[in-house]
């Protein structure tokens, strides 16, 4: 079978299971796309060519030896992904996207590869990043700029911009990501790939290095809603490790997108994310897709939200505040190298929050905007009494071409303005593919209540069931 680096979870896991290929064959198809396009979009810091095979063959031994009882107990096994570098991967070089981190190799597992090794699933290597993940465009690594693999002049959105790029160029299965203000979701609606955030507090934190620990938010990009559900399973639920994680269980996504209907379901539209300056062809494409959602059935209501421009101010704030105190462990004694390899966007990030956070000043700003983040997450909370969903654009626009983030110090900030204030209330949201604009892919995103991870799911598979915009791939 040729192109298996092409199959999504659910294909590759039905030809496992039918003895159709092995996982040394799925993985060694991604290895050698990595290998052929990987020198022209960058989108790896580390491949684990060999560690890989290494997995595959031993996935291999396991169907062999139990057949397909094997897959109750590790549901993804033998499934390549890919992890962004700001996940802690024990004996494997964990940088962040920065020069910092360098050659650290952590002695730990974060809670996510550890459960998605448990469940068999095969890392192929780590994904680049804006370094600390302080980006919107992956331009503010310190190793190099990810290339949107739609268009090589483009930038893949970030800050987990390798991940969305290893997925839409298929040189993995599904990869694993993390979102801060729209890190998952920005740069899925830019290559063109499904990209879910979760609930805060769904997903554990620990072992990710740490960008804005309120509201950092590990997902997955994949090629479909149905995968993204698969992850999801494996990933979420309680975690000793960290106390932030919900006592609230998990639940069987796969299962349950599959029962989700349209038909009477209320979808909010907020005037406020339409009214913004958005690219000509991204309203008319996020509009077609709320017209499919009336189609099958559902009341689209107009709803009221506080402008997302508030948002701006308030993650802005919040979020350097959290960046000087987290960063401020960084000191090249314990691990890593000194303060002087820290980038310029890490040095002006840690200057504000610190000037946020001191003396005088804390009331004036950080703790004015803690008030308006508490406005914001009342203002969803009203808003979910009316509406079971809220549908707008993921981006403003589609893919920047590179270095026009240079001409704006508040970039990242302004692409992800439809994003950040559900980030900022901890809500869940999924992007889809929903068109193309200038030959590039357009983005909606679905955004529900905290927990309402399945209803998302199932009203973005609903949609892909009955388009192929996901799956269409750069030439």
């Amino acid at each position: 079978m040729s192109d298996l680096n092409k199959l999504t979870i659910t294909q590759a896991l039905s030809g496992l299971k039918n003895k159709e290929f092995t996982s040394e064959e799925l993985t060694r198809a991604c290895l050698d796309v990595i290998e052929d396009k990987d020198l022209t979009i960058k989108a790896f810091i580390t491949v684990l060519h060999d560690s890989a095979l290494e997995q595959a063959k031993q996935a291999d031994k396991l169907i062999s030896s139990r057949e397909v009882e094997v897959f109750n107990d590790k549901p993804l096994l033998g499934i390549p992904y890919a992890a962004k570098d700001n996940f802690c991967t024990k004996g494997i070089e964990t940088t962040a996207g920065s020069q910092v981190l360098k050659d650290f190799v952590p002695p730990y597992e974060s809670t996510v590869t550890q459960r998605l090794k448990d469940a068999g699933a095969v890392l192929l290597g780590k994904t680049n990043m804006d370094a600390f993940a302080h980006g919107s465009s992956t331009e503010e690594s310190d190793f190099f700029t990810t290339k949107n693999p739609w268009d090589y002049a483009r930038v893949p959105g970030g800050s987990s911009g390798g991940s969305a790029a290893a997925v839409i160029a298929d040189m993995c299965i599904f990869a694993i990501g993390s979102e801060t203000g729209g890190s998952i979701r920005g740069p899925a609606s830019w290559c063109g790939t499904t990209g879910l955030k979760p609930t805060y507090g769904r997903v554990s934190r620990y072992g990710v290095i740490a960008m804005a620990s309120s509201t950092d938010s590990p997902g997955p990009l994949t090629k479909t809603a149905t995968d993204a559900a698969h992850v999801l399973k494996v990933l979420a639920g309680k975690d000793p490790l960290d106390a932030t994680t919900s006592p609230v269980n998990g639940e069987n996504y796969p299962e349950n997108l599959i029962n989700v209907s349209l038909k009477g379901l209320k979808v909010g539209k907020p005037r406020s994310y339409f009214e913004i300056d958005l690219q000509e062809g991204v309203a008319e494409k996020v509009n077609g897709f709320l017209k499919f959602l009336e189609n099958e059935g559902a009341e689209i209501i107009n709803v009221d939200l506080l402008d997302p421009k508030y948002s701006i101010a308030v993650y802005t704030l919040l979020q350097r505040s959290e960046v000087s105190s987290n960063l401020a462990r960084f000191d090249g004694i314990r691990y890593g190298n000194d303060r002087d390899s820290f980038g310029f966007e890490a040095r002006k990030r840690m200057m504000l929050g610190a000037y946020a956070l001191s003396a005088g000043y804390y009331d004036e700003y950080y703790a004015k905007a803690q008030k308006v983040r508490t406005l914001l997450v009342e203002d969803f909370d009203r808003v979910f009494n009316r509406v079971d969903i809220l549908v707008g654009p993921t981006m403003p626009c589609v893919a920047m071409r590179m270095g026009e983030s240079a001409e704006n110090p508040m970039f990242g900030e302004m692409m992800d303005k439809l994003t950040e204030p559900s980030t900022i209330a901890g809500l869940t949201g999924v992007t889809v593919p929903v068109g193309f604009a200038e030959d590039l892919p357009v983005g909606a995103q679905i955004m529900g209540n905290r927990f309402r991870e399945s209803l998302v799911l199932g009203i973005a598979n609903a949609y892909q069931k009955a388009t192929n915009f996901h799956e269409r791939r750069p030439e």
